[in-house]
Parts: C-alpha cells; sequence; structure tokens
C-alpha cells in the first residue's frame, strides 16, 4: 500500500479547516483539497477560508471531478453525513483510507455500509477548542486524534491494520498530533461521554466552556449527565468507568474557558444540532437496558424546546 500523498476532506466546519490547514502546510503543494457541491465550490473561490486570520493553501474540488484520495476525512456533522457520503462517492478507491472526525459513535458504522469495513481506521478528536465564524476559525488548542481499529480477525481486519499503519506512517512523517489506540471503542465512548454532558449543557445554559469547567456554574450538570454513560457503556459491554470521567474532566478544564462548543455554536446560529446522536442515542440505549438517565433526558428535552423555537 503506498504512501498517502492525496488527501480529500469532506466538509470545511472548526475541524476540517483546522486540520486541513495544518496538513496543507506540511504536505507538497495541491496535496489536501476539499470535496464540496457547486454552490460551496463557487463560494469558496470567491471566499477563500481563514485559519487563525491567515489564509488557508489547500483547494476545493466540486464534487464528482475529483479523483481517488489516499486519504478520505469525513469532517461534517452528523446531520449531513449522508449528504457526504454521496459527495464522497467518487474519492474511493481500493487502496483509500477513510476517517471520521464525527462526534458520537455511529459515523464508522454508517462508512462501513457504504464503502467497506476494511477502509476505516476508527478516530476521535479531542481537545480542541476551534470556532468557526463563518469561513474564519479561531483555535488555540489543536488538540489531537485518537486512532485505532476493533479488534478482531479475517481479511477485513487485516486491512484495516495496514491502513492503520499507512496512517500512523502520514502522522509521524508531519508531526500531526495522535495516539494509537489499543482499545479504540473505549475512547470513542469515552468522547462521546464529554460530548453529552457538555455539548447539550452549554447550549441550554449559553454558556462556554468555562460555564462547564470545574467551578463553572454548569460543571454540576455536565457531570452528571456524564455519569450516566457509565452503566450504558458497560450493558453494551464497553469497559468505561470513572477514570475515564476524570480525565475527561480534566480534558474540559484545559480549555480555552472563552471557547464554545459545537451545539453552543448551534445555537447562537440558530442551526439544529446533534443532540439526537448525543443525548438521543444514549437515552435510546439506556431504555433498552433499563437504565435510568434522567439528566440527559432533562438535558435532551430543553435542547428540543430551544430547537422548537428557531421556527417561531
Amino acid at each position: 500500500m503506498k504512501r498517502i500523498e492525496k488527501i480529500q476532506f469532506i466538509g470545511m466546519g472548526a475541524l476540517g479547516i483546522m486540520f486541513g490547514d495544518f496538513l496543507a502546510g506540511k504536505m507538497s503543494a495541491g496535496a489536501v483539497a476539499f470535496v464540496g457541491d457547486k454552490r460551496r465550490t463557487e463560494r469558496f473561490e470567491k471566499e477563500g477560508a481563514y485559519c487563525n486570520e491567515k489564509p488557508c493553501s489547500f483547494s476545493m474540488i466540486e464534487a464528482g471531478k475529483q479523483e481517488v484520495a489516499d486519504l478520505l476525512v469525513f469532517a461534517v456533522k452528523g446531520t449531513a453525513l449522508s449528504e457526504a457520503v454521496e459527495l464522497a462517492k467518487d474519492s474511493v478507491g481500493e487502496d483509500t483510507t477513510i476517517i471520521s472526525l464525527l462526534n458520537g459513535i455511529s459515523s464508522e458504522e454508517v462508512l462501513s455500509e457504504a464503502f467497506g469495513e476494511e477502509h476505516i481506521v476508527y478516530t476521535v478528536a479531542q481537545g480542541m477548542d476551534a470556532t468557526r465564524e463563518g469561513n474564519h476559525l479561531i483555535y488555540s488548542h489543536m488538540g489531537e486524534l485518537r486512532i485505532g481499529v476493533p479488534k478482531g480477525e479475517g481479511a477485513a481486519c487485516q486491512k484495516q491494520r495496514q491502513h492503520l499503519q499507512r496512517i500512523c506512517q502520514l502522522f509521524d512523517g508531519v508531526q500531526f498530533p495522535y495516539t494509537k489506540e489499543d482499545d479504540i471503542l473505549r475512547r470513542i465512548w469515552s468522547k462521546w461521554m464529554l460530548n453529552i454532558g457538555c455539548n447539550p449543557t452549554a447550549m441550554i445554559l449559553e454558556g462556554t466552556f468555562g460555564t462547564l469547567q470545574t467551578g463553572g456554574s454548569g460543571h454540576q450538570l455536565a457531570v452528571e449527565a456524564m455519569s450516566e454513560v457509565i452503566p450504558v457503556a458497560n450493558a453494551e459491554g464497553v469497559d468505561l468507568n470513572e477514570t475515564d470521567l476524570q480525565e475527561y474532566i480534566n480534558l474540559l478544564d484545559s480549555l480555552n474557558p472563552q471557547g464554545m462548543p459545537s451545539m453552543r455554536q448551534d445555537g447562537l446560529a440558530k442551526r439544529y444540532s446533534e443532540v439526537e446522536l448525543f443525548n438521543g442515542a444514549l437515552i435510546a440505549k439506556a431504555r433498552k437496558h433499563g437504565i435510568a438517565v434522567p439528566t440527559t433526558e432533562m438535558v435532551y428535552q430543553r435542547v428540543k424546546e430551544i430547537e422548537a423555537g428557531y421556527e417561531k
């Protein structure tokens, strides 16, 4: 399997711009491109994109005109994943490595169904405090990616391990911040736990990371929601525990207190959020196992009330 030389992103949100800009600055000219529909491509040609007030050097390609990518990165919101899969259908060849920066625990399953599980390296993006306004992105902490593949045997699992080795080679070469995980499913659930506690809490309290950090007014509510993920994870066969909870509280406390989680940014822009992928999905799994998650349910209902008011 050849080295990764051509990288394509689907989704020019905060993570897409941040990581795309980093990689474009480390690789040869033209190595990094975004794929979008005609409207987004024309807008990018006119307006460009900016990262920490500097113009980004990546390009954008209209969907249907792209070549096969060595690495394909999905960086859309969960609500746009189906559209992203359609845009990316011409980007995937026999040896394309695929990663998803999406929140939640389901995007890898969706991408496996669309393109084949053998292409997928499981990925968690964490520790960043990026805020996007229009085509401008500001961040102080880039964070890192946690990557790995589920344990297993067979041809698909063997191919996944080859893709994992390939992407590690790329990241090492450009000094991209990452950690290779032995138990990637536990890591995905850990990040999901953070999302369930912090994203909707910041949205309903109209707050920042500082609102959620130790000593902040929303800290207890965020931690209560995060704690409800642990018994559900255990019932699903994932070894999530109090150590993971404290690790992610510490991570939260390390972020820029003036930054905002993505759902708070959605609320400000009156965009529909990913609450179904966070709280909604946890509520469904909890009900399956007969586990009570009252804080998660309360926060979920409050977010839905806020979103119902968008059209009024």
